[in-house]
């Protein structure tokens, strides 16, 4: 015999009647049809249904439920620094602990640095001549479901040795925006 699909049934409605078999974690509004779906956990990220039954007529939605971890607040890893040719070379790594598809973009708060600071991807590149005072670039880790932001800020290239790389070390982060969504259903 075929193995059949494992679903897991959300709302059965019957000739006016309806049996929610999420209760808490589901809402029926009976006026226009919809399913809100409220409290989620990864153990949902599975296939669910959605029955209607008007006499002899049956609809049957399926949802494929996607649950995400909204991104913890990023830090900023300086990978190294270099001085050459009057230029400050800086590679940048932003990281989130947590969070689930966490995609990464680079940019700057600042008119003056709007070039130097734009990147995708977690590594940002920077060169900058030695006579800007200050370099400020903003990392943003996001996902469908939240957003976080970090920043960089350079008075001065660090460890004036002559072109040779310093050690990685941690730089403090400062959350400036957050925005968290609820989870959703796609």
């Amino acid at each position: 015999t075929e193995d059949p699909q494992r679903k897991l049934v959300l709302l059965k409605y019957l000739d006016g009647n309806y049996t929610n078999y999420m209760l808490g974690r589901a809402c029926f509004h009976m006026v226009d049809f919809s399913l809100e779906i409220l409290n989620t956990s990864r153990e949902d990220r599975q296939l669910h249904e959605y029955i209607v039954s008007k006499g002899p007529e049956e609809k049957v939605w399926q949802i494929q439920l996607e649950v995400y971890e909204p991104v913890s607040h990023p830090s900023i890893q300086v990978l190294s620094w270099a001085l050459a040719n009057g230029s400050c070379a800086v590679t940048l790594n932003c990281t989130a602990e947590r969070g689930d598809n966490v995609s990464y973009s680079w940019g700057s708060r600042d008119t003056g640095t709007l070039g130097l600071c734009s990147s995708n991807g977690s590594l940002l590149h920077l060169s900058y001549p030695l006579q800007n005072t200050s370099v400020a670039c903003a990392c943003t880790a996001s996902n469908p479901v939240s957003r976080r932001v970090a920043t960089f800020n350079s008075s001065e290239c660090s460890y004036k040795q002559g072109g040779k790389s310093s050690p990685p070390r941690q730089v403090a982060h400062l959350a400036l925006s957050s925005l968290p969504v609820p989870t959703r259903a796609l």
